[in-house]
């Protein structure tokens, strides 16, 4: 047995009829090169040949009692492969618009708490034969870079398709009683001031460090916070008076169980030509494409506020010594988006500002300390703050501290196959809260950057115009730069 750390915990207390917290990738591959094997056989044997390195799909949650403590782990006594696996079709003509339906509907489900908390649907009937994996994970049980980690277990590279040498499987453990439970939690309970007081203790020197090590930035940001500053193109600030809080859109309202996905994909050449031309990042180019795709999406919608958009952009705190990798070290940044300038140019320049004042301020706090101190979050109250959100619809009448997500991930520059099949996208599909009804998500694949857009049907039924407007954007910043160059 193994208890969820706080911050794993917390993405079953953020649960909620209309919230969930599954993350999920969409892999779309061409048809196997041997023809003895369909899809499903194929994915099937290498699940059932991997099973034992990969954890989070052979344990299983067991709650304790009243919520009086965080869940465990425990290697699922009941475990079925083939209720997690399923077998399905889109209907003709097997095009992005089927595929997208199908996938929202799927991700519109609560996974089963009474199992293993992950499904793949194996999808065929897509156009020019290949088809497609959607792989449903809880975050409880991994974070980003555990999944990327989890894909490329799975997944062989051309150079190195050979059979590895597998541990035996766990044996399954037995259920434990209520009884035993509350005993584990009672011992827990003992020891909480003790370990309480030592994280406090580590939060205190990290932040007395922090401060002797960048006396001066955490002035400035001090000063920065209390100016309600921005930072500007050329590197200065002004003071437009935001605050903390992001200014409402359509897309920041109580949100719905329903949701709606769509996926794009580009070349990572054309961006790498226009963040050379503007001399900025693959990921300040992403940022700023973001805010005009936006721009565009809103003024249709006569709902553009004056002020920048907000963003929540997920940051990994991994150091590589860590002895779980299947635990959730995750935190976040937030970086205010130049959706209220017209000029592609001054985008990219306040993205690359923008995101650096934010990297700076998280630099200032000892994120480590922090996850530290969730593991002391009572979970029973957690969850009831959770469904008062939603119950009493928050996200109508609270301003948010971000309008949407938006993450940028790095995956594998070489290919990659599932036995004969090459893995050809990978579009990720993420998840949304209430009161933010949108998420942006980008994952590089060899030279592809493949787009994913999840969002609240009910809030944004058009989310195919917004796809369309991140190509839009895309093909502008590559004529300015071409134009420049010829």
């Amino acid at each position: 047995m193994k208890q969820l750390t706080g911050l794993d915990a917390a993405f079953l207390y953020m649960e909620t009829p209309t919230t969930f917290g599954h993350v999920s990738g969409l892999g779309i591959y061409d048809a196997p090169a041997n023809s003895d094997e369909t899809p499903y056989e194929l994915y099937r044997n290498r699940l059932e040949e991997r099973l034992a390195v990969l954890d989070p799909f052979r344990r299983r949650l067991v709650e304790v009692p009243f919520g009086l403590d965080h869940p465990w782990w425990i290697e699922d006594p009941d475990f079925d492969l083939d209720f997690h696996l399923r077998h399905i079709a889109v209907p003709p003509p097997g095009g992005a618009r089927e595929l997208s339906d199908l996938v929202a509907r799927i991700i519109a489900r609560p996974l089963d708490r009474s199992r293993p908390l992950w499904e793949v649907y194996v999808i065929e009937g897509l156009e020019n034969g290949r088809w497609a994996a959607l792989t449903k994970v809880h975050h409880a049980t991994i974070d980003g870079a555990a999944g990327a980690e989890m894909m490329m277990m799975l997944l062989d590279s051309e150079d190195a398709r050979t059979d590895l040498a597998m541990p035996p499987l766990p044996a399954p453990e037995r259920l434990p009683t209520p009884l035993e439970m509350m005993g584990r939690t009672a011992m827990s309970y003992a020891s909480r001031p003790r370990r309480f007081f030592a994280a406090q203790s580590r939060m205190a020197a990290d932040f007395f460090e922090i401060m002797s090590k960048n006396s001066g930035a955490l002035a400035g940001a001090v000063t920065g916070m209390a100016r309600n500053t921005l930072p500007g193109g050329n590197g200065e600030t002004r003071d437009d008076g935001t605050g903390l809080l992001a200014p409402r859109t359509p897309f920041n309202r109580a949100i719905t169980a329903n949701r709606r996905f769509a996926y794009r994909t580009y070349s990572l050449d054309e961006v790498k030509e226009i963040k050379n031309h503007f001399g900025a990042t693959v990921n300040d180019v992403v940022m700023a494409t973001t805010a005009g795709a936006l721009r565009r999406y809103l003024e249709r919608h006569q709902a553009l506020p004056e002020k920048p958009l907000v963003a929540a952009v997920p940051v990994s705190i991994r150091t590589g010594q860590e002895e779980d990798m299947w635990t959730n070290r995750v935190s976040s940044i937030v970086a205010r988006i130049p959706t209220h300038l017209t000029d592609p140019g001054e985008r990219i320049s306040f993205a690359a500002g923008a995101m650096n004042e934010a990297k700076g301020n998280f630099e200032l706090v000892p994120a480590e300390a922090l996850v530290n101190l969730s593991e002391f979050s009572p979970p029973a109250l957690f969850t009831q703050a959770a469904g008062a959100m939603t119950r009493f619809r928050m996200g109508d009448h609270i301003a948010q501290p971000s309008n949407l997500i938006v993450s940028n991930v790095p995956g594998p520059r070489k290919p990659m196959f599932l036995g004969s099949a090459r893995l050809v996208h990978y579009y990720p599909v993420s998840t949304i809260a209430e009161g933010q009804g949108l998420n942006v998500t980008v994952q590089s694949l060899e030279n592809c950057l493949d787009l994913g857009l999840v969002a609240c049907r009910e809030l944004m039924p058009d989310l195919e115009d917004l796809a369309d407007d991140f190509g839009a954007e895309l093909g502008h910043l590559l004529e300015i730069a071409r134009q420049s160059a010829g």
